[in-house]
């Protein structure tokens, strides 16, 4: 496996307590070589600290919000022409050490998009909050239905992909609730999807982004986002 061809990307946002033991973890595997942090408008000292880490660091002007940050990290990797992306979340959540196990069905061909999912057995780690898994399951039926592709982790950012996923995603990719929808363009463009089995641990520090599966009023948001981004139609890629 070439080093060169793989790159990680973290999202982040007011991270400074949790950006460094993430990069140290990552860096601490053989299998990557290069990193990438795109700083999504931090008002502390993420970038500053993911810069002392010798890593790329991409800071956008202002808080855009976490699907336009990973757009970012997908649109570098694809002008850099790496060949597979994984994408980490920097608080801790995401246990890099399976990072290998979603890559091996990306570099088999089994898919073009392997996702982590903490609801596959053995059932080890942190499952979320009661509330936050009722949605995650309403979300996971709903877009089992609609892509005819068995989903059990929506909303996990726990990701790899391959470069047709990423040139998909690098020009087509959701903004306001970009896991579940992502899952809906990825059906769009005949994207194959594969869930592993992975370990999620409790955020280290800090609030987490995701915020929709906490209220009925944005359980509903969600839902007509997911419907909407179905009767989209396919456009070009190249």
């Amino acid at each position: 496996m070439d080093k060169n061809k793989i790159l990680v990307i973290i999202p982040a946002f007011n991270e400074e307590n949790n950006i460094v033991n993430t990069i140290k973890q990552i860096k601490s595997l053989s299998l990557v070589k290069d990193i990438l942090v795109i700083n999504d408008g931090s008002s502390d000292q993420t970038a500053a600290n993911a810069k002392e880490e010798g890593v790329f660091v991409v800071s956008l002007p202002y808080n855009l919000g976490i699907g336009a940050a990973v757009q970012a990290g997908f649109q570098f990797a694809y002008k850099k022409d790496y060949e597979y992306v994984i994408r980490v979340d920097a608080d801790g959540q995401h246990d890099v050490n399976y990072i290998n196990d979603l890559l091996v069905p990306v570099l088999n061909r089994d898919a073009d998009i392997a996702i982590g999912s903490r609801f596959i057995k053995p059932f080890t780690g942190y499952q979320s909050s009661f509330v936050r898994r009722v949605g995650i399951n309403f979300f996971a039926q709903l877009l089992s239905f609609l892509t005819s592709q068995h989903i059990t982790d929506p909303t996990s950012g726990f990701q790899a992909l391959n470069r047709k996923a990423l040139k998909v995603f690098s020009k087509y990719y959701p903004n306001d609730f970009p896991e579940p929808e992502a899952i809906v363009v990825a059906g769009r463009y005949k994207l194959k999807i594969k869930e592993i089995p992975v370990k999620m641990n409790k955020r280290a520090s800090g609030s987490s982004s995701i915020r929709y599966l906490k209220t009925l009023y944005y359980m509903i948001k969600v839902t007509f986002a997911i419907l909407l981004d179905k009767i989209k139609t396919k456009k070009g890629i190249d």
